[in-house]
């Protein structure tokens, strides 16, 4: 790889996230997680804020399917209280928030939920 196409490259803008049925994914990401949806734009896309990137939200497209996603990790700053928050909206979580690494400067705490396609989504909070 050459040194122009590296340092061409800037943060990452967008990430896409399949799902079998966009109206159910909004209304989870949206009223259930909590994400802030910036536009839909038919007959099968939405876009959600996540901070300086945008989370794309789409129907299956050219072989591939629903449920077969990256896992996405929500950085958030008190994971206790939106594990609490998001639970009292109606979503369920695999585990407790639980303690992944010790850092050098920090600890890296994580707990994990399913979209209704069952992608995996997690919480992940960086304590200092």
């Amino acid at each position: 790889m050459s040194d122009v196409t590296a340092s061409a490259l800037g943060e990452l803008g967008q990430i896409s996230h399949v799902v079998s049925d966009l109206d159910r994914a909004v209304e989870f990401l949206r009223d259930q997680v909590g994400l802030r949806l910036l536009f839909q734009f038919p007959p099968g896309l939405a876009f959600f804020a996540l901070g300086r990137v945008r989370l794309m939200v789409t129907k299956p497209e050219g072989g591939i399917r629903a449920g077969a996603n990256s896992t996405l990790y929500f950085k958030v700053k008190d994971i206790v209280a939106v594990r609490s928050a998001m639970q009292e909206r109606g979503v369920v979580f695999e585990d407790e928030p639980h303690l992944i690494a010790k850092m050098p400067d920090h600890e890296l705490w994580m707990t994990f939920f399913r979209d209704p396609d069952g992608s995996l989504l997690g919480l992940m909070e960086e304590k200092r």
